[in-house]
C-alpha cells in the first residue's frame, strides 16, 4: 500500500496516473476533497481509498503496517498568501508530524520541498544541505518550506529512507483548478486561444531584455519518474533539486505554445505588478549533479517536448493525465 497526500492536486494525482502505469493500484489517497474541480483529477484512476486530510494520523496510527511508502506532496502552494500561520499549520507542523509517524512505523517518505527556498538565488540553486540555514525565501511559501527542510535534516531520529524534493516550475496536465497559480503555458494557452496573443511581464532589471527572465521549467511526467525512481531506490537518503539543469526564457516558453498549436507567435508586454515587482526571480536554474550522482539517469524531456505533448495530447481536448 502507497499512500500519496495531496492526491487530487496537480502533482499528486499525475503521481496517481504514474503508479496506475506501473500496475500500482493499492493507493491511499489523502487530501481535502472538496474541491469538485480538483477532484476531477482522480476521474478514471484506480486506487483502494480516499481519507479526508484531517483524519489521516488517525488513520496511519491503525493501518501502519499495511503501508510501504509514502508520498507527502499535500501542502498550500499559493506564492501571494501570506498568511503565515495557514503555512504553519499546513506545511510546516503536518510535515512535521508525517516525518515522526514514519519514524515511529518505519516507513520510508518522499515530502514535496520547492525551489521557492532558494530566493532570488543569491546563494544559487544549489541543493548542498550544508546551505539551507542560510538561503533567504521571498514569502511565506517559501519560508515554510525551508523551514521544515532546516528542521529535517536537524532531526537525530529519521526515516529509514528519506527525501525532499525541490521542485522548480512544474507545468503539465491536471492543473486547471490552480487558477492564477498555474503554470504560464497553461495561461498562455488560454490567452492565444481566445485572443491570438499572449501577454508577458516587462523586464525592470536592465541586464534582462523583454521576455528573457529564465526560469527552469520542468514537465510533471519527469517530476512523477522521479518519484518512482525513488520508490524503488529507497537509499541515499537527502534533499534533492527537481529541474531539468537547464534554464528557459519566458520566450521560449510562449513561442514553444504558439508553435504546438500552429499559430504565429504574437507576444507583447506588459508591467510587472508592483506588489511583486521586487520578489520576481529573473533566474532559477537546478543544480541536478546530486539527484544524477545516486542513480538517476532518465533524460529530462525538452521544454519544446514537454509542451507539445501538453498542448497536443491534454490542454486542446481537455483531457486528464
Amino acid at each position: 500500500m502507497i499512500i500519496i497526500t495531496g492526491a487530487a492536486g496537480f502533482i499528486g494525482s499525475c503521481l496517481v496516473a504514474k503508479l496506475n502505469e506501473e500496475q500500482f493500484y493499492d493507493l491511499v489517497l489523502v487530501d481535502d476533497f472538496s474541491n469538485e474541480k480538483k477532484n476531477k483529477n482522480l476521474i478514471g484512476k484506480r486506487y483502494t481509498s480516499k481519507i479526508e486530510r484531517t483524519d489521516f494520523f488517525n488513520w496511519l496510527e491503525k493501518n501502519a503496517n499495511q503501508v510501504q511508502f509514502i508520498f507527502h506532496l499535500g501542502a498550500r502552494t499559493d506564492t501571494t498568501e501570506f498568511d503565515k500561520t495557514i503555512f504553519d499549520e499546513l506545511n510546516l507542523n503536518y510535515s512535521k508530524t508525517m516525518w515522526q509517524m514514519c519514524v515511529k512505523h518505519g516507513l520510508p517518505l518522499v515530502y514535496a520541498s520547492s525551489a521557492a527556498t532558494y530566493g532570488l538565488g543569491e546563494l544559487g540553486y544549489d541543493d548542498d544541505e550544508s546551505q539551507i540555514s542560510t538561503l533567504n525565501p521571498l514569502n511565506p511559501y517559501g519560508e515554510s518550506k525551508n523551514d521544515f527542510d532546516i528542521w529535517a535534516i536537524s532531526q537525530e531520529e529519521r526515516p529509514y529512507f528519506w527525501a525532499g524534493l525541490k521542485f522548480f516550475n512544474v507545468y503539465g496536465p491536471n492543473e486547471y483548478h490552480k487558477g492564477r497559480m498555474a503554470s504560464v503555458i497553461l495561461h498562455a494557452f488560454r490567452q492565444i486561444k481566445a485572443n491570438g496573443e499572449m501577454k508577458l511581464f516587462r523586464s525592470h532589471k536592465p541586464n534582462y531584455k523583454d521576455g528573457e527572465q529564465l526560469r527552469d521549467f520542468i514537465y510533471v511526467k519527469d517530476v512523477v519518474d522521479v518519484c518512482h525512481f525513488l520508490l524503488n531506490h529507497r537509499k541515499d537518503a537527502g534533499i534533492y533539486n527537481l529541474g531539468t539543469g537547464a534554464a528557459r526564457t519566458f520566450l521560449d516558453l510562449v513561442t514553444s505554445t504558439f508553435k504546438a498549436l500552429k499559430i504565429s507567435p504574437n507576444i507583447s508586454f506588459i508591467d510587472t505588478p508592483e506588489d511583486i515587482r521586487d520578489k520576481y526571480q529573473y533566474f532559477t536554474e537546478a543544480k541536478m549533479n546530486k539527484l544524477i550522482s545516486v542513480g538517476y539517469s532518465k533524460r529530462f524531456v525538452s521544454l519544446e517536448e514537454g509542451i507539445a505533448d501538453y498542448v497536443n495530447n491534454y490542454l486542446s481536448s481537455a483531457r486528464y493525465y
